[in-house]
Formats: C-alpha cells, sequence, structure tokens
C-alpha cells in the first residue's frame, strides 16, 4: 500500500501518518528525515541538498525526487509506505508518479485530511512551549495547570513565532496556492479520499482506516 498524506499545516497529517505507518507496519517517510538521513550518511544527493539548505534555498525537486526514490526502495518499504510532507507541488507529483510509473509501480492512496482554515488557526495559535524544559500545551485542549506557566519545571510559557496568527495564515495561503492543486490532481487520478480532520484523532485515524481497509 503505497500511501499520500495531503493536508494543511496543522491539519494533523503527521500524527495519522505515522498511526497509519504502525497499523499496517509500513515505513512513515517525512521528506525533513530524508534530508537529515543523506546529509548524516554524507551521500551524494545528501550534499547537493545541504548546499542549498545552507544558502536557505529551496532543495530542488531532482534531487528530493532522487533521496525519496532511494528511500522507497529500500527493504523496509517492500509492502508499501506512507509519504508525508511529499509531493507539495504539481511538478512533483508528476515527477514522482512518472518514477514510480517506470518501475511498474503507482500510488494507491492519497488521503486528503480536510479541516477549514478558520480551525487550523484557533488550533495552532492556542499552542504554548516552554523553552525551558520543552513541554508543550495548548489552552484550549491541554492547558498548564497554571495560565501560562509550565507544569513541569515552572518556567513561563510563550507562543512561537510558527504558532502565531498572522504566520499561520501566511503558511495556509501558501499550502492552498502551492498545494491545493494536488488535491485536484489526485482526484483525477481517482485515487483521493477526504476525510474530516475536525473530529476526534481517533475518529479521524478510523475514518482513514475505513477507506484503506
Amino acid at each position: 500500500m503505497k500511501i499520500i498524506m495531503l493536508g494543511a499545516p496543522g491539519a494533523g497529517k503527521g500524527t495519522q501518518a505515522k498511526k497509519v505507518a504502525k497499523k499496517y507496519n509500513i515505513p512513515h517517510i517525512s521528506t525533513g528525515d530524508i534530508f537529515r538521513a543523506n546529509i548524516k550518511e554524507g551521500t551524494e544527493l545528501g550534499k547537493r541538498a545541504k548546499e542549498y539548505m545552507d544558502k536557505g534555498e529551496l532543495v530542488p525537486d531532482d534531487i528530493t525526487i532522487g533521496m525519496l526514490l532511494d528511500r522507497i526502495h529500500k527493504a523496509d518499504c517492500k509492502d508499501g509506505f506512507v509519504l508525508d510532507g511529499f509531493p507539495r507541488t504539481i511538478p512533483q507529483a508528476k515527477s514522482l508518479s512518472e518514477a514510480l510509473s517506470k518501475l511498474n509501480e503507482k500510488i494507491d492512496y492519497a488521503i486528503n485530511i480536510d479541516v477549514p482554515d478558520d480551525s487550523i488557526i484557533t488550533r495552532m495559535s492556542g499552542r504554548r512551549a516552554c523553552l525551558s524544559c520543552g513541554s508543550t500545551y495548548h489552552i484550549k485542549y491541554s492547558a498548564p495547570k497554571k495560565e501560562n506557566i509550565c507544569d513541569n519545571c515552572g518556567s513561563e510559557l510563550v507562543i512561537r513565532d510558527d504558532d502565531k496568527p498572522e504566520t499561520v495564515k501566511k503558511r495556509l495561503d501558501v499550502y492552498h496556492k502551492q498545494t491545493q492543486p494536488l488535491i485536484d490532481y489526485y482526484d483525477n487520478e481517482n485515487i483521493l479520499a477526504n476525510v474530516d480532520g475536525t473530529k476526534d484523532m481517533e475518529e479521524v485515524f478510523l475514518d482513514i482506516v475505513a477507506v484503506l481497509g
């Protein structure tokens, strides 16, 4: 089972990807992990990717896809995999489809975790972090016992820049511009399944399992 997880930042696709990977005993593959592994191992692609990352530039598609194909043809992927964070654009999706088709393989499911922007902004702007011990909270879903104070070490909690409403809105704008067309792309390929991401995390997971069977 070759699965792609789609969803806006904060929709919970990373969490669901891990749960799916665990249930079906297939690897959860995120582009971040692939980059880190290649750079750590000093592979040719890793060195090329690092040059771009060091300059703060996006790694070109051909390098990313090269690393990805390398990863999905390792022995642990023989029964499938869950891709998280890739593809992000139509050119990446097409390149991936072409590369797989040369090997007589294809993506089986693209699962889109659908959450309205307003809900994501509320979800993410409610996060609080302790910079001292790394604990995380949410003012609505898992609030600290004392407002803005870490339960574990007593330090003051902060809202990370990434979670500020204006930053979240910008990230969502980029997502809609870049990644939304992927939803149409996989819909046309007849492999898209939309799942309501506003439900409880466990319910969302059960809905995904119902799709995958």
